[in-house]
This record gives structure tokens, sequence and C-alpha cells, in this order.
């Protein structure tokens, strides 16, 4: 896939480029591991369920031990280092994910509607709030996805599979397929 690819339908589909993402698992009631996760990342720590974004950087919570720091792609191995060493004196894992992950972003009014298709989510205004991080399937595919905004929400999945990803939620986003349940269920 592109870094440049872009479909344009019912929302916009969009590849983000190359995005640094560093995994880390440890435990999260630890006051030491929180601060240094937070610190090397430079955003408050996350929610369960929740998304701490500013741009290229940000925490998404991925389970109760895991989280995926986002940091911009040429600081992946070096805010990966950096935080190893801050964690070195707790059990906790860091490892630099970036080259294995693809990073996708929806954006328009329809956005509910065509993860909808795709993936077994409560899409619903009340189901998922923006700010909230669910880990889920697409199709087959595994993947992340929070909703930025009402109107955008931001997907990652392997690189592996990222071609086939945009196409899926392209045709998932083509005009013909509009469903509209989501306006005709508010009224």
């Amino acid at each position: 896939m592109s870094e440049l690819a872009v479909y344009e339908g019912l929302v916009e589909v969009r590849a983000i480029g190359l995005q640094g993402m560093v995994t880390i698992r440890g435990d999260f009631a630890s006051d030491a591991f929180r601060e240094a996760v937070s610190g090397v990342a430079r955003v408050t720590f996350p929610e369960q369920r929740g998304a701490s974004v500013d741009g290229a950087r940000g925490l998404l919570w991925m389970s109760p031990d895991e989280l995926m720091m986002l940091v911009p792609h040429a600081e992946a191995a070096e805010s990966a280092a950096k935080l190893a060493e801050a964690l070195s004196d707790q059990h906790a894992l860091v490892l630099d994910v970036s080259d294995a992950r693809a990073m996708l972003r929806l954006q328009g009014r329809a956005v509910r509607e065509v993860i909808a298709k795709l993936a077994p989510l409560d899409m619903a205004p009340d189901g998922l709030q923006p700010g909230e991080l669910r880990r889920t399937r697409f199709g087959q595919v595994a993947a992340g996805v929070w909703l930025e905004g009402e109107e955008t929400a931001t997907l990652f999945c392997f690189r592996s599979v990222a071609d086939y990803m945009f196409e899926l939620l392209s045709t998932a986003a083509h005009p013909d397929s509009r469903v509209d349940y989501f306006r005709s269920a508010a009224r």
C-alpha cells in the first residue's frame, strides 16, 4: 500500500504512512511504570480502553497490562531504548514494532457505518465513544481502532495485510454501499 493511498467515498480512507509504534507490557498499578511510560511518550497515561493521543505521539490501551506507544517514526528505536532503560528495574517488555504495523484513517460522516459493516463492534453513538479504543477484527484481519471524534477513526493492523485492509475499507466506503443505519436509527 502506498503511503499516499487515499480513497474518497462515504468516508475518506487514507494511509497514514510511517508511524513509530512501541509495544509495552508491564504493571499498570505501578506509579514508577506509569510515570516512565508517560514521560517517554509525552502524553498522559490512558484510561481503560482509552487512547491518549497528541499528533504523532500517544498511548493506546491494548489490554490490562499492554500499551502501544506512538511516536514519530524516526524516534521509535530511541524511544524504545530510553523506555527499556527507564523500566530496567521492573518486570516489563518494550519492543519497537513500527515496521510490522500500518495505520489508516477514516474521516467523514459515515465513519461509524463503515466500521460497523466490517467489525463486530457496537458502533452506536453510546457504544463507542470518542477517545475509546477497541481491538477487534475487520473481516478476518486483526486490528485496533480508536474513535478520535464523531467523524474520525484511526485503525492499525499488520503491515502484511495493509493493502487488503485498505481495499476492504474502500469497498465498505463505496457510495453505492450506503446503509444509513445510524441516521435512520436516530429518528
